[in-house]
């Protein structure tokens, strides 16, 4: 059960609204994203490049920018070191098609998820010194590589690091005292001393950055910058950064490019996808194609991802994407068998006092906890820890929600794991089996979550009534997207009298409704989740008959069922008919 809460925040709507030429209720929606003034509201509307932040604002930019021409003019090989997830393909993806326009010596190196865990590594070093690397680049990692960087400064071989994860540190005497590898430059806008105007850009736009500051001094074509702003478009999507800012103005950017798209990877990911043929949102790159990239790193090596995005010849590309696709089928399928399991586990009664699930699911492949738990979370709405058997002892990923700090309350159990990390949200940890049930207990014992910190709470921008809905309005909307996090999709919410359902779907767990209100007409409303949620709270109110009605044929008149909707509306087109349709995505 959610609770739901309208948003409150005040504001001269109807002069806002005459300055922005927009709809008053588009203003209600930007001061719900803590958006205050008019300069703000219009940036955020149609900022463009000019709002976009100069590279050389990040510490040890111009250092960087002349280590890496020298290494270039001095014929020197070099070697990007990225990571396995999208930010970290696309993140070297940018550094070496952008340094490959330019003359570079450039390979890369790719770490891969279980022999060599995150980021630049020892092991990764020796390969290099064997290889003959002189300078070595890391993307969208680096930062906390401590011991690598030394062995490599004392091998000889010149390091620049390119992060955007917090940079390490140890409290004494209530006092951070940052620990920052040994490198020649380190770009990073989490940099404790850095000045950077906006602090949340992922690893692939602190690349692209890069690769812009070195076109400063010396040629890149516009066409390659462009497809440089794809990837970091995409790395910024996938990586879940807020868009808002830089993001915002560089996503927007990178959607439109890619409905065009210059890289041959791309092209052949949305054919094989089937969504060639339609205007690229948010949605396509987190859910779509940002998946079928994330999968190779997760069941194979994400060279294979790079592989495709820097391939030139379309059948080739066809062929990797095919693979791509089959590798996140196939990932979709165990994920879906692991999150079903660990249901059936939660559901079997053991948890049920349990405000912290930790759910041991030893079969199920360690690359694939995190979403599991993502999935449980949501089901939940607790705090989830899904953890699997891997070759050296027990690997598990944590999700969490908004009232619970993972990271902190892992840190007041840390003796129980042999290795632990993250942030507020989301964790990874390491232990051995015979410490598991001591985990759940101890983190179970220590939990002050309340039944309200539990309750999902749902904000709703606006209470809107559907007919104030118009296609105009609609349209007008577009221009807030694209959605995700700092930026999420508006929520609307109205009252309305359903007359009549239709199930959807291969198995019928969608539904289409005709619905009116108490002022008068008709309206279409689509659930694509929660009927069988929504029939029981009809039943427990009005009866079994009333659900049978509704889905029989409906009720001639009113109905009786009044139900509350938190929906979004969109344009519905069909046969050549367009329609206007809502959306639910909750309902009471």
């Amino acid at each position: 059960m959610s609770r739901w809460v309208v948003a409150n925040k005040k504001a001269d709507f109807k002069a806002l609204a005459a300055q922005l030429h927009i709809d008053q209720v588009l203003v209600r929606v930007l001061r719900n994203r803590d958006l205050t003034t008019y300069v703000e509201m219009k940036d955020f509307l149609y900022g463009g490049d000019s709002a976009m932040h100069d590279p050389f604002l990040l510490n040890d930019m111009e250092k960087a920018v002349q280590l890496t021409l020298d290494a270039i003019t001095a014929g020197k090989r070099i070697r990007v070191i990225g990571d396995y997830d999208v930010d970290g393909v696309t993140s070297t993806f940018i550094l070496v098609k952008g340094l490959k326009s330019i003359g570079a010596n450039v390979d890369y190196a790719i770490p891969n998820r279980i022999r060599d865990g995150y980021g630049l590594n020892e092991h990764l070093i020796d390969c290099a010194i064997e290889d003959g690397v002189e300078f070595i680049i890391t993307c969208d990692n680096g930062i906390a590589a401590v011991e690598a960087l030394h062995k490599a400064k004392e091998l000889g071989i010149t390091c620049l690091v390119t992060d955007h994860h917090e940079v390490p540190y140890s409290e004494v005497d209530g006092e951070r005292r940052y620990t920052y590898p040994e490198a020649a430059a380190i770009i990073n806008p989490k940099r404790h001393d850095s000045t950077y105007p906006f602090k949340g850009i992922c690893g692939a736009m602190v690349a692209y950055k890069l690769i812009l500051a070195i076109a400063t001094k010396t040629t890149v074509s516009p066409e390659i910058i462009r497809e440089l702003r794809e990837m970091a478009g995409l790395g910024t999507v996938c990586d879940v950064m807020e868009l808002k800012d830089e993001n915002r103005i560089l996503v927007k950017k990178a959607l439109n490019d890619m409905n065009n798209t210059v890289n041959v990877g791309i092209r052949a990911l949305r054919r094989v996808c089937e969504i060639e043929d339609k205007p690229l949102s948010s949605y396509h790159l987190g859910f779509i194609i940002g998946p079928c990239i994330n999968a190779t790193g997760r069941l194979e090596n994400a060279s294979m991802s790079l592989e495709l995005l820097l391939e030139t010849d379309i059948r080739n590309a066809i062929y990797k994407a095919t693979e791509l696709k089959r590798l996140n089928d196939l990932r979709k399928s165990m994920t879906e068998e692991g999150m079903n399991k660990a249901f059936e586990l939660i559901d079997s009664g053991k948890y049920d006092t349990d405000r912290v699930l930790v759910v041991f699911l030893p079969e199920l492949h360690e690359s694939l906890a995190g979403i599991v738990a993502g999935r449980v979370r949501e089901r939940y709405y607790k705090p989830a820890l899904v953890i699997t058997r891997g070759e050296d002892g027990l690997k598990g990923s944590g999700r969490s929600i908004d009232s619970y700090d993972m990271y902190a309350e892992l840190s007041r159990v840390s003796d129980i794991f042999d290795k632990f990390g993250g942030h507020k949200m989301a964790a990874g940890v390491s232990l051995r089996e015979d410490r598991l049930e001591e985990l759940r207990d101890r983190l179970n014992g220590n939990c002050t979550l309340t039944e309200e910190d539990l309750t999902e709470k749902i904000t709703i921008d606006v209470p809107m009534p559907l007919n104030y809905v118009s296609e105009r309005f609609i349209t007008e909307l577009d221009i807030l997207e694209p959605f995700g996090v700092g930026n999420p999709k508006p929520v609307f919410a109205d009252k309305v009298l359903l007359l009549q359902g239709k199930t959807m779907g291969k198995t019928g767990d969608m539904a289409r409704f005709t619905a009116t209100k108490e002022s008068g007409g008709q309206f279409t409303l689509v659930l694509f989740s929660g009927l069988d949620k929504m029939k029981e709270k009809i039943s427990s109110k009005y009866g079994e008959d009333a659900v049978d009605t509704i889905f029989a044929g409906g009720y001639r008149g009113t109905s009786p069922v009044e139900m509350s909707v938190i929906y979004y509306p969109q344009i519905n087109e069909y046969r050549g008919n367009i329609s206007l349709q809502y959306v639910i995505s909750d309902f009471a």
